[in-house]
């Protein structure tokens, strides 16, 4: 019998503020001269008209709906409206602002392949939508905490990544999964900056990749994935900061030594390859006690683990609970 535990980070459906509630809300302050305040983001309060100069276009709608796993039915806040999320993105293969959406419709992400290699069984090529016809699609409410100590809540559309581990078959002697971003500098002009070492690269241990948190993502917002969110596939860690959810993936291979993750390479003392949530240890140059809602400006407190901890804890027990090893 299958039995369902609440998640403690859950509120029941109810008391999850409608968007349209949301969207009034802003308009009342808006009339007020607040909305630049409250949003904390010149611009992205104003509409998104149809056909707006430089907007990210629509994504086709997923039909019919996957369904949206209960354990992730809501993160404690209201999702963050759809034209906000999709105008405020890091990724760096096209540019080191956050307004990247219009540049990113340059990537082509039709025909996609997925390499998977390395210690398994027997390494393979697979194309996406062959891909996504052998894995549980479904959706998921969850909180993103970036680095830089701001948040949002977004609708995602994927599946587990323990899936895809499971049809990878790695061997025993596996110890790590690392993750490769696609490299095409004519599509992406960022990875035209010979500074970076491109191509992208993150990993995690096999223990965290087979978490049920750990989620391959395909969709949001009910539509195919936004190209500035990492089309077709990306990965996405509710737990760590948000440089460790790797876009618009390309490789995946499973290795026994830890890999050397892109930021980690840049900048070690800052990004390290664990990246877990922890608002008591700071960034060497901000605080990482609260973060901003990129929708309402509303400074809210960090939770350890991003609120995850009774999900992910278990995964470090033993490990030192301070220094910056664990947690960057």
């Amino acid at each position: 019998m299958f039995i369902h535990r609440r998640p403690r980070w859950r509120l029941s459906e109810n008391r999850v503020t409608p968007e349209s509630v949301h969207q009034g809300r802003r308009a009342v302050l808006a009339a007020l001269g607040l909305g630049g305040a409250a949003l904390g983001l010149a611009g992205l309060g104003a509409a998104w008209p149809e056909g707006e100069a430089g907007a990210a276009p629509s994504e086709a709608p997923i039909a019919p709906p996957p369904p949206r796993n209960p354990a992730f039915a809501d993160a404690g806040r209201p999702p963050t409206p759809e034209r906000i999320a999709a105008r405020y993105n890091n990724f760096y293969e096209f540019g080191s602002h956050k307004q990247i959406h219009a540049r990113a419709q340059a990537l082509v992400v039709d025909p996609w392949t997925i390499v998977i290699d390395g210690l398994v069984e027997k390494p393979f090529e697979i194309g996406f939508e062959d891909l996504l016809a052998r894995m549980p699609i479904e959706e998921r409410i969850v909180r993103h905490r970036c680095v830089e100590a701001w948040s949002m809540v977004v609708p995602w559309i994927g599946f587990p990544l323990a899936e895809l581990v499971r049809l990878a078959a790695p061997r025993a002697e596996a110890r790590h999964v690392r993750f490769e971003t696609v490299l095409d500098p004519e599509a992406m002009p960022g990875q035209r900056q010979s500074w970076y070492p491109w191509p992208y690269v993150e990993g995690l241990t096999l223990a965290e990749a087979t978490n049920p948190l750990a989620f391959m993502v395909t969709g949001a917002y009910g539509k195919t994935l936004h190209k500035q969110f990492g089309a077709p596939l990306r990965l996405h860690l509710p737990w760590k900061y948000g440089f460790k959810s790797i876009k618009s993936i390309r490789r995946i291979s499973f290795v026994k030594e830890r890999p050397v993750s892109f930021w980690e390479t840049l900048q070690p003392d800052e990004y390290g390859f664990w990246a877990n949530v922890n608002p008591d240890v700071p960034h060497r140059r901000w605080s990482q006690a609260d973060e901003r809602d990129i929708a309402t400006g509303d400074r809210i407190p960090t939770r350890l683990f991003n609120g995850y901890a009774e999900e992910v804890a278990h995964l470090y027990a033993g490990m030192p609970q301070q220094g910056r090893d664990l947690w960057f």
